[in-house]
């Protein structure tokens, strides 16, 4: 298959695109999995990650870090990078926003496995970390640990 091929049906990559206003409005795409057969793991890690508290509208603040083991089609990193910031006005829990985006990420690429670490920034002084995976991860497949430190503070 050809890249001319692979790539025919992305419309976010190598254009200007509009920021979606929701989680619900983003579209993921997909490009076919051109190492299809060879077990290996992906990452992507989102440092600055930001939604709002649904409750007090004040912004939260999270290091995710998500990890996969593709099957036919990999997730687009740009139409990846809007539907993360498609949460900066979105109202809703740590739990929520974590495992929603694993969840979506599962449904648009159908991976053979999927985990997510949301490693969120203390809110009445209590970080909260969410992880959410799919299952075990397949054999024979490095997957580095996540190594995201609990938060300490100045500690």
């Amino acid at each position: 298959m050809s890249n001319e091929d692979i790539y025919k049906n992305l419309t976010m990559l190598g254009g200007a695109t509009v920021q979606p206003q929701s989680p619900e409005e983003a579209v993921l795409e997909r490009v076919p999995n051109p190492q299809q057969g060879t077990p290996y793991a992906v990452r992507f890690t989102a440092p600055e990650f930001t939604s709002i508290c649904p409750i007090t509208g004040q912004p939260d603040f999270a290091h995710l870090v998500l990890d996969f083991i593709p099957d036919g089609w990999l997730v687009e990193s740009k139409s990846l990078k809007l539907f993360l910031t498609s949460f900066r006005n979105h109202g809703a829990f740590h739990e929520d926003c974590t495992v929603a985006i694993g969840k979506r990420i599962v449904e648009a690429i159908d991976p053979l496995w999927l985990r997510i670490g949301g490693y969120w920034y203390p809110r009445g002084g209590i970080p909260i970390d969410v992880f959410y995976q799919t299952g075990e991860p397949p054999k024979g497949v490095w997957i580095p640990g996540q190594d995201v430190p609990t938060y300490r503070g100045r500690g």
